[in-house]
């Protein structure tokens, strides 16, 4: 039981000293960091319930399952909070796809999230997908979820009433997950790694489209008071978090946890992390109630415990009592590690631009695995069900509508781990700022986020100090943007070897637009009008795309991020699409300039034509920050321009959208359809590619 609820993964041992800097509370903010999910306000009392976690070891071992329990698991966190689950965002990473491992993984993963979110019916409406050799061993796998409830029915995950009693809910439980947090998520992969399969848990999506159901069904019949999922370290990680939260004790009847094997030990049924399994809390009274809710969805029932003073969590097998400790000791007392820190060495680098040819250039970003359509992926899923995505896959942020209303949930997730490991501090920063710029583009309100900070081996120096750094740049990014952190996942130990995962926090945002007619797309619509380009174009190249693939290296600085000038566009972005202003609207990220432009051209068919300056290389790819690509009617160029001018925000016409050919200035001349072609077929024509091919 210590050895589950102290391990790195569940105990934060390492990193809780420096999470505690980071902005949790605001106005908005109706639950933060320490329960299953957070919640904020959206009005109307409704409240938007989201959380992201990682699931990379277990997909790093059986990519299939490990992918599909992590969906699981964190539907089951926005179910636990009593929130019906309404979006799914998958964040991902893997190394270069002319691997065939790689391929294995990525393919594997892609099934995995698809085969259990399409199963239990909720969209999964967005993510981002990054390749690099830093992620070969170690893929780093995160899936967001995101929920809507009444506010004033959020459900405690409190083991709270004396004498009421602790009822297990959903499927069996076997060996299957058993060490997933000690085991897996709390160590470095190694060579013998396939020997930790039976520590990936096993997930049956239509149980657990059952168990979402009936524990809906619960909240609103206002039968339990308390609910809380079995995910990591199993039941005991349920049971001793409840009990502590709630400042109680339970005693707990092992005999009675229904099994899928006989044979289990003491430890066994405590630790396993079997999935779709969920606790709840329930007065003796409602019990029968209960029961026939379950019974209803065929889903497994069993009362195992009862709520008791003291504070301790007492088991009991054969009769026999097994282990009593006390709860907060398990769940609030780990240990608190200080480790030590030291800068990791940086590479200073200036890029020679002298011979680049820009039209070799282009085309070298945009087939680029890391910028290329990710339509491969999100094909597979299903991003329509429930009949509420306005946008979907492929947007700079998901929209989902919220029903009986005209208002939209705006979500995004990002992150360059490129940019971290050139400045830790500024590649967490940026992930804030892109994310935050993607909801502001279709002209929603960033509100808040959820994160999940993906490291190496926090008993490294260089890694904790990696850590410090990005959480103090994720803390000053949310305290400038007033987007306060709700919870989220630190994922440590993801190296094998002389392997480590770049410094990757990955940000999930939620935003709000009010009328959700209103939102901006990123296509260009139609021909003749004015395309703008908002903020201002340094020579900033340090980990930027081009820099990899056409220069052939990762090094510098990354681009620098001013707060207020970020702020300032979000303002504008949000203010001009309320106004009516706005044709299309699309940031400027990964590949510059040039990708964002051909980007909207493809959306819509629609090409245009741009002047790029004296220096076309800076123009073209520079990822300088605080940036957006807008399109406008003529007649509405002028209430941009005294938009813009107000808030004290470069805005420069750089062109206007015509015909079907996109020309940058004349050194980039070629036909949208050819564009599309290349830009569609790069990662399929890779993922095609025979295993003798690979590398």
């Amino acid at each position: 039981m210590y050895a589950a609820m102290w391990s790195e993964h569940c105990s934060y041992k390492s990193s809780k000293v420096h999470l505690r800097n980071l902005p949790t509370e605001g106005p908005q903010v109706l639950v933060g960091p320490g329960e299953d999910a957070g919640a904020v306000d959206i009005g109307d009392g409704l409240a938007a319930v989201f959380k992201m976690e990682s699931h990379s070891h277990p997909s790093a071992i059986e990519p299939v399952q490990g992918a599909a329990t992590g969906v699981g698991g964190i539907v089951r966190d926005i179910l636990s909070m009593g929130a019906r689950p309404v979006a799914l965002l998958d964040p991902l990473r893997f190394g270069p796809l002319t691997d065939a491992r790689n391929r294995m993984l990525f393919a594997g993963v892609v099934s995995g999230i698809g085969q259990y979110g399409n199963s239990i019916g909720i969209p999964t409406v967005g993510g981002e997908v990054g390749f690099a050799e830093p992620h070969s061993a170690n893929p780093t796998v995160d899936v967001m979820c995101v929920g809507i409830a009444r506010a004033d029915r959020l459900v405690p995950a409190r083991a709270e009433g004396t004498g009421n009693l602790l009822v297990l809910i959903g499927a069996t439980t076997g060996r299957d997950g058993i060490g997933g947090v000690s085991v897996l998520a709390s160590r470095t992969i190694e060579e013998d790694a396939h020997e930790s399969r039976p520590s990936v848990q096993i997930g049956d999506p239509f149980t657990e489209k059952l168990l979402i159901e009936c524990c809906l069904e619960l909240v609103d019949s206002g039968l339990i008071a308390g609910l809380q999922d079995l995910g990591g370290a199993g039941l005991i990680c349920a049971v001793s978090e409840s009990a502590a939260r709630a400042g109680t004790g339970v005693e707990l009847d092992l005999d009675a946890v229904p099994l899928r094997e006989q044979g289990l030990e003491a430890f066994e049924i405590l630790t396993s992390e079997s999935q779709e399994r969920m606790l709840a809390i329930v007065e003796p009274p409602k019990l029968d109630s209960v029961r026939a809710a379950c019974e209803k969805w065929a889903l497994s029932i069993a009362v195992v415990g009862r709520v008791v003073d003291g504070g301790k969590v007492t088991a009991r097998l054969g009769g026999k009592v097994v282990a009593e400790v006390p709860a907060k000791a398990l769940a609030e007392e780990g240990p608190v590690y200080e480790r030590p820190m030291a800068p990791a060495p940086a590479a200073w680098v200036e890029p020679d631009l002298d011979r680049v040819e820009p039209l070799e250039a282009f085309l070298a970003v945009l087939t680029s695995p890391n910028v290329a359509s990710k339509r491969w992926a999100w094909e597979q899923y299903d991003h329509l069900v429930q009949g509420q995505t306005v946008a979907g896959p492929g947007s700079d942020a998901a929209l989902i509508r919220i029903e009986g209303t005209k208002r939209a949930l705006a979500l995004s997730t990002d992150g360059n781990g490129r940019y971290g490991s050139l400045d830790p501090y500024l590649g967490a920063a940026h992930a804030v700022a892109e994310s935050a710029r993607n909801v502001a583009v279709t002209g929603a309100k960033p509100l808040a986020i959820t994160n999940c900070l993906n490291f190496g081996n926090p008993e490294r120096p260089e890694v904790m100090w990696q850590f410090s750094e990005a959480v103090k740049g994720m803390g000053d990014a949310c305290r400038a943007f007033g987007t306060p952190v709700t919870g989220g996942n630190v994922s440590f130990y993801n190296e094998s070897g002389d392997s480590a995962i770049w410094p990757t926090p990955i940000v999930g945002m939620l935003g709000v637009m009010e009328d959700y007619g209103l939102a901006v797309r990123a296509g260009f619509p139609e021909r003749g009008l004015a395309i703008f380009l908002l903020g201002d174009t340094e020579s900033e190249f340090g980990g930027s795309e081009f820099q990899q693939v056409v220069l052939g290296s990762v090094g510098g600085r990354p681009p620098e991020l001013e707060f207020k000038r970020e702020s300032a566009l979000h303002r504008v972005l949000i203010e001009a699409a309320s106004r009516r202003l706005l044709r299309a609207a699309h940031d400027c990220s990964d590949g510059g300039l040039a990708i964002t432009l051909t980007e909207s051209a493809i959306a819509s068919g629609v090409g245009f034509a741009v002047e790029l300056g004296e220096d076309p290389v800076v123009a073209m790819f520079s990822e300088s920050a605080s940036r957006a690509v807008v399109a406008v009617e003529p007649e509405s160029v002028s209430a941009l321009i005294g938009l813009c001018e107000s808030e004290g925000l470069p805005a420069a016409r750089i062109g206007e959208t015509m015909g079907t050919r996109m020309a940058f200035g004349d050194l980039v001349d070629m036909e949208v359809e050819d564009a599309r072609r290349l830009y569609e077929g790069a990662i399929p024509n890779l993922m095609e590619r025979p295993a003798e091919l690979a590398g």
